[in-house]
């Protein structure tokens, strides 16, 4: 079963025409946001699940938010594909981080509906009603949902205005005392295939439309501190300075220099840096910095992290200072499931010509899935990689071929799993 090039056109174009009209859904005018348990959310849900029943499929909000829809197999009662992403936003967001892959996978079950074709495994979609963590500071809380991993404090968390995820439920008219019955038992699932923009640059610079996803980076996040001693900038002679910037500064060019190095799919950012006192005529006495280390792979990426902060201990010693760092947060690499990527390069290989394998250095649901089940990823390319941001781009002539590699790819791990 394949979908032909004209009829990958149209759904390319009613996906691009769905991403406009839920980019209207937003709390302000002046920019793209909905998050999670808002009015907005609501409304996005009440939009996708018209889509979804205009496809065919039996409709449902779960207990957490998520909008759901199941088109049934050819055996009524099977297991089902689950397909997905997200449809919540960050502040002043782009309109296809998440809602590229919720769209996308309607325009596959579109396809088998109005060809009367049904697969032996079910095929289910899911728009995650919080991905981004936008609102309470806390993310995958759609994805959670589903695989029954939420923390019981989540419920009392409150946004800025003093909500709690309790309340806002409360206030869309769900019941924060039945968020188990959004778990899904294990068995009626076979996998998850999320379909996104690619948040780089990769397919750009291959001048490929799609790509198939190894792993979700894993990542570790520091505060760290170089503590030396302040000084009179004109009193103080250059060989007797303990400089914490000047450390924090020497640090900074062998991080950037060694995760070069190191492994090309492995990056470091220093994200913040501050020093104090912070007058122009002081030697700073401290320096503090931020750390974010992530890469596909856990080995490796404690292997650099060592490295680093080995070598920042080194540095510090040798200037008579002192450095200290704290982890606040860590995520373990998610692999994609081997048999997945087979099956979405081969669908990719027949679509443009070749697949390229790539890792996703941003989060996705898939993270929060893989707990469960084997999950698989298809990235688009997106103009210069920009997302999270009005200026996310993909062309209609990109979204064209993801539907078709989709459907393919679809309908080959289906008759797998028969």
């Amino acid at each position: 079963m394949k979908m032909n090039a004209s009829e990958a056109q149209t759904a390319a174009l009613r996906v691009m025409t769905r991403c406009d009209a839920l980019a209207e859904i937003s709390e302000s005018a002046d920019g793209l946001t909905r998050v999670y348990l808002s009015p907005e959310h609501l409304r996005a849900n009440a939009c996708v699940g018209e889509w979804m029943k205009a496809a065919g499929m039996q409709v449902w909000q779960d207990a957490v938010g998520n909008i759901c829809g199941r088109y049934e197999a050819a055996e009524v009662g099977a297991p089902a594909l689950l397909l997905g992403s997200h449809l919540d936003t960050v502040r002043n967001a782009g309109r296809y981080d998440g809602m590229l892959g919720v769209l996308t996978a309607i325009e596959t079950v579109q396809w088998l509906h109005e060809h009367q074709q049904r697969l032996p495994l079910a095929i289910e979609i899911i728009g995650f009603g919080d991905e981004e963590g936008t609102r309470f500071g806390i993310t995958l809380l759609g994805s959670r949902g589903i695989t029954g991993t939420w923390p019981e404090s989540w419920v009392t968390h409150p946004d800025g205005n003093g909500i709690t995820v309790a309340q806002a439920m409360s206030d869309v008219g769900l019941d924060s005392t039945q968020i188990h019955r959004a778990a899904r038992d294990v068995n009626e699932i076979v996998a998850y295939l999320e379909l996104h923009i690619e948040q780089g640059p990769c397919l750009e610079q291959e001048n490929l439309a799609l790509g198939v996803v190894t792993a979700i980076n894993g990542a570790r996040r520091l505060n760290c501190r170089f503590t030396g001693e302040a000084g009179h900038a004109g009193t103080v002679p250059m060989t007797h300075r303990k400089d914490a910037l000047a450390a924090a500064a020497e640090w900074m060019v062998f991080i950037e220099h060694t995760t070069r190095e190191q492994d090309p799919q492995l990056v470091a950012t220093v994200g913040t840096l501050s020093c104090a006192p912070g007058a122009v005529n002081v030697i700073p006495g401290e320096a503090d910095l931020s750390l974010d280390v992530r890469g596909p792979q856990d080995d490796p990426l404690e292997a650099l992290l060592s490295t680093l902060l080995t070598q920042a201990e080194a540095i510090a010693l040798r200037r008579g200072l002192r450095f200290e760092s704290h982890e606040y947060y860590r995520i373990a690499a998610t692999a994609c499931d081997p048999l997945l990527q087979q099956a979405l390069s081969h669908a990719v290989e027949t679509v443009q010509g070749r697949s390229v394998s790539l890792p996703s250095g941003a989060g996705h649901d898939a993270i929060a899935i893989a707990e469960r089940w084997p999950v698989g990823m298809l990235f688009v390319r997106n103009d210069r990689g920009i997302s999270h941001h009005p200026a996310e781009s993909v062309m209609a002539e990109d979204v064209a071929p993801a539907v078709q590699a989709y459907l393919q790819a679809i309908c080959h791990i289906a008759e797998q799993n028969r």
